[in-house]
């Protein structure tokens, strides 16, 4: 399939059809939220459990309000950092505003407006919720790239856009807004970021079931990975974070820039996994900041995160 343009995509998610979206974190699979038999294959096309939630892509905080109940807290949050990679999970509207699907029988529903332009020039000419999950199998590293959405999850899309690299590179930060907020998934939306808008967050565990990205073995390749590693085994491809050499480089940033680190993560996973190595080492990666997200996504990566 080549890529088409928004209105053609568009015209397939009001058919029923699942299209590949370029977001500025992953590319999505698509598809039309309240639609109950489209995004039932969107959790076919992906294999993914039926207990996770889906996140919900919509324009802005007005549209937002159809399917979400916005206090001020999420109203403050979205004036700040939407359009862009922030998840509110929020009570839900109403019952029938989306799919019981897209929210695994919660009464919550997980919302965020995405920044990239095609994503938004596709709900502009939608003019619905849409679902867009990591056009990813469940449980692969996301795909951050067009060929990649495409080798995973294509076969199953009525249509594709083509959006280039993702700039970010990681999913959207989770923040559950129901009695004290929570961080729920890290992503490049930082903790620090979000406590210097509505304060200190809450421990995450009782909400975490209404994020998706929870599951403690994913975004995983096929090889076996090791993390924290200063030098790696012969045979090992190696991820770097700094300067380094090796059979093996693949490089995340070689001047330690974590924003780099994350834009290049998922797609080094990948290429690493390929590479005829016999297993995956991972240089440390510092914890603050963005460095959150990152350690999340590799503790999942290797299956050290319940």
């Amino acid at each position: 399939m080549e890529a088409t343009d928004p209105i053609s995509a568009a015209a397939a998610l009001k058919r029923g059809g699942l299209v590949i979206m370029p977001t500025e974190t992953v590319y999505g699979l698509a598809a039309d939220a309240r639609n109950t038999q489209a995004v039932m294959a969107v959790f076919e096309a992906k294999g993914r459990p039926s207990f996770n939630p889906l996140i919900v892509h919509v324009t802005g905080i007005e549209a937002a309000r159809q399917v979400a109940q916005v206090d001020v807290r999420a109203k403050v949050l979205a004036q700040r950092f939407w359009p862009g990679p922030l998840t509110l999970v929020l009570p839900l509207a109403n019952p029938n505003a989306v799919s019981h699907w897209v929210v695994a029988g919660l009464d919550t529903v997980a919302v965020r407006a995405p920044a990239h332009p095609l994503s938004r020039a596709l709900l502009e000419e939608f003019g619905g919720p849409v679902v867009a999950p990591s056009a990813n199998r469940s449980g692969r590293p996301s795909p951050t790239t067009f060929a990649a959405a495409m080798e995973e999850t294509g076969p199953s899309a009525a249509a594709a856009l083509d959006g280039g690299p993702c700039e970010v590179g990681l999913e959207s930060t989770v923040l559950a807004l129901l009695d004290k907020p929570r961080l729920l998934r890290p992503g490049a939306i930082t903790r620090s970021q979000i406590e210097a808008v509505i304060g200190p967050l809450a421990e995450a565990e009782a909400d975490a079931k209404r994020s998706p990205g929870r599951m403690a073995r994913h975004y995983a390749p096929e090889l076996p990975v090791r993390l924290n590693v200063e030098s790696p085994e012969p045979g090992e491809a190696y991820l770097a974070f700094g300067p380094a050499r090796h059979d093996r480089l693949f490089q995340l940033s070689e001047t330690r820039n974590l924003p780099e680190a994350a834009a290049n993560l998922f797609a080094h996973l990948r290429a690493a996994d390929r590479s005829g190595a016999r297993g995956i080492a991972v240089a440390p990666i510092p914890t603050d900041g963005l460095g959150e997200a990152i350690n999340d996504r590799l503790k999942r990566a290797a299956g050290f995160v319940g």
